[in-house]
């Protein structure tokens, strides 16, 4: 099978097809390996089949704050200091998911040092998009059967009407959180769960969420000086932002699976889509993502902004991130739709 090459600084990767490779366990560990956590194997094993009140509450909440934010704001205008935290808010748990959760914990598109890695688990976590180890195997399943009969949210699985669209993109975007097939976490996470203590950050999602959410209050509260203040705090930097947070990120999966260009050649109906490209910090550059999914950079032209590499470039003039993955030019011309 032909590969494609990517640069990690002066050395070339080659890299297979426009898949994740899968986990796979195996019965003979390297004499240098950490075993498997097998409590921590279990636990993650188990799907989440009785989340649905949680999953509930975690789209329902958000959205309840949108409302609250629009009566608070009625009359008086939005306060910018509420703005303010919520911006900060949406940077850091945007790019947890983008940088953290994806670019780096599913993908490896360059390494890190070890409290990065931390932080990136954490600030993923605030995004209330479920554990970390829960997120990585969805994503690394979503790519071995990019919009095919095992996506877990692929939108083209309802037929080609009006309506068959419209459902595809409603179960893409978040419909499938709803849908309990099971998803065989030992599989797509060994890699992960031979890191004991990583592990232990994953478990901790309930308590990242709410710190993510007592943060922004307690900024609001010192910034103003007033309960109002943390009110808002609350509100903005706690709620619209997961809303916002959550709804960017959904729009990969189903916007970006259905409306775009296609400059490069996938197995799927990944879409470049400039508007999500720019929320969501250069996820929204999907059809180059799936033509080189282990590019830490999305953007691939000079024009096609991409904040999640940019985060990533400057860790490595920092000396804090190396290994580095980007297409080389004859990868990009040899994928490039003519």
């Amino acid at each position: 099978m032909a590969t494609d090459s990517l640069t990690c600084g002066r050395s070339t990767v080659p890299v297979g097809p426009a898949t994740q490779p899968v986990s796979q366990p195996t019965t003979e560990k390297p004499a240098n390996e950490a075993p498997v956590d097998e409590d921590a194997r279990n636990r993650a094993a188990v799907d989440e089949d009785n989340n649905d009140w949680a999953v509930l509450v975690a789209v329902v909440l958000p959205f309840a704050g949108l409302i609250a934010a629009i009566v608070l704001s009625w009359g008086w205008g939005v306060n910018l200091t509420a703005l303010g935290i919520m911006l900060g808010m949406y940077l850091f748990s945007g790019l947890g998911i983008t940088v953290g959760f994806h670019r780096y914990f599913t993908h490896r598109s360059f390494e890190t040092v070890r409290p990065i890695q931390y932080l990136l688990a954490i600030a993923g976590s605030t995004a209330m998009q479920g554990s970390m180890l829960r997120w990585v195997a969805i994503h690394r399943r979503h790519h071995q059967h990019s919009d095919e009969e095992n996506d877990p949210h692929s939108p083209h699985m309802f037929g080609t009407s009006f309506w068959a669209v419209m459902r595809g993109w409603f179960h893409a975007h978040m419909g499938w959180m709803w849908v309990h097939d099971g998803v065989p976490m030992a599989r797509y996470v060994t890699d992960l769960l031979k890191d004991k203590t990583m592990t232990r950050v994953s478990n901790a999602f309930p308590w990242w969420v709410l710190i993510g959410i007592l943060v922004p209050t307690a900024a609001g509260w010192l910034l103003t000086g007033t309960l109002w203040g943390a009110l808002l705090g609350f509100v903005w930097g706690g709620l619209v932002r997961l809303f916002l947070v959550q709804h960017v990120t959904w729009s990969i999966n189903s916007v970006c699976h259905i409306w775009g260009a296609r400059p490069y050649v996938s197995k799927d109906e990944s879409r470049n889509n400039p508007i999500f490209g720019i929320l969501a910090f250069g996820e929204g550059w999907h059809n180059n993502h799936h033509a080189f999914p282990t590019s830490a950079r999305h953007g691939l032209a000079w024009w096609q902004i991409d904040t999640s590499y940019m985060l990533i470039r400057t860790l490595e003039l920092l000396g804090l991130a190396w290994k580095v993955r980007l297409p080389r030019p004859t990868a990009l011309a040899n994928k490039r739709v003519h």
